[in-house]
């Protein structure tokens, strides 16, 4: 396990020192979010490197998919832009060594603590074979919500500002007001099942915080309730509100 866990260390500390010396030649702190997912894709392959068996092998294949499309996404978005406006109100006028402290290291350090799963999977055998495929199975849900909510997403922003609604409510945008988060959090909690608990209950438990702090994270931190202070200004945003809830999707209301 200490091997497995060193190994990780050193997967999330590669990418993240290629992401800061990438990070002061742009002078744009928003590429974090791309190496975001890639810390994630680095682990999962290095595991299934050192310990190449079908179940880290498979866990590399499903993280590779969903980190993949994730960093090609939000790469693909922000090209052309400057910085992202949720770290300049969060840097301010400080230099970039408060960048390196505030956001690289920090963002390093959480995902060292999500990836445990991984790195529990590659240093432990499977006990419940059949506990890996639940797992796949709602890593499956969580990766058709975001798969499916960016492109219905995509296609609103592609209709004319003055003929399309003033918000997005239909589709899986009438389930949850953040489809793409809520699939983030089921990607990360069927890698859990299938990763951790899969080889038993110590493990899975010890490793609980890292699907836990990815919800939390989404939900309360950087992703949906950061999202809807600019959100929230939209015109027919409260009746959206009151319709849709914020995170965990229900059948659509009148």
């Amino acid at each position: 396990m200490v091997s497995a866990l060193l190994i990780g260390l050193a997967a999330v500390a590669v990418v993240m020192g290629i992401t800061i010396a990438v990070s002061r030649s742009v002078g744009r702190v928003s590429v974090v979010d791309v190496a975001w997912a890639l810390m994630f894709v680095a682990v999962a392959i290095a595991m299934a490197i050192w310990s190449p068996d079908w179940h880290s092998l498979l866990l590399a294949g499903l993280v590779t998919v969903w980190g993949g499309r994730l960093a090609w996404h939000i790469g693909r978005r922000s090209r052309g832009h400057g910085e992202d406006p949720r770290y300049a109100e969060m840097l301010g006028d400080a230099g970039f060594g408060a960048a390196v402290r505030r956001v690289f290291l920090v963002q390093a350090v959480v995902a060292f603590v999500i990836s445990l799963p991984l790195m529990v999977a590659g240093a432990d055998d499977v006990r419940w074979a059949w506990l890996v495929w639940v797992g796949v199975a709602v890593w499956l849900v969580g990766f058709g919500f975001e798969v499916v909510g960016d492109a219905q997403l995509a296609a609103y922003k592609a209709q004319p500002k003055d003929s399309r609604p003033q918000v997005l409510d239909t589709g899986l945008w009438g389930w949850t007001r953040h489809p793409n988060y809520f699939g983030d959090a089921c990607v990360w909690w069927g890698l859990w099942l299938a990763g951790a608990l899969a080889t038993g209950w110590v493990p899975g438990l010890l490793t609980i915080v890292a699907p836990a702090a990815m919800t939390f994270f989404i939900r309360n931190v950087t992703g949906a309730k950061l999202l809807e202070k600019t959100m929230s200004t939209r015109p027919g945003w409260d009746a959206y509100a009151a319709r849709v809830p914020l995170f965990f999707p229900r059948p659509p209301r009148r």
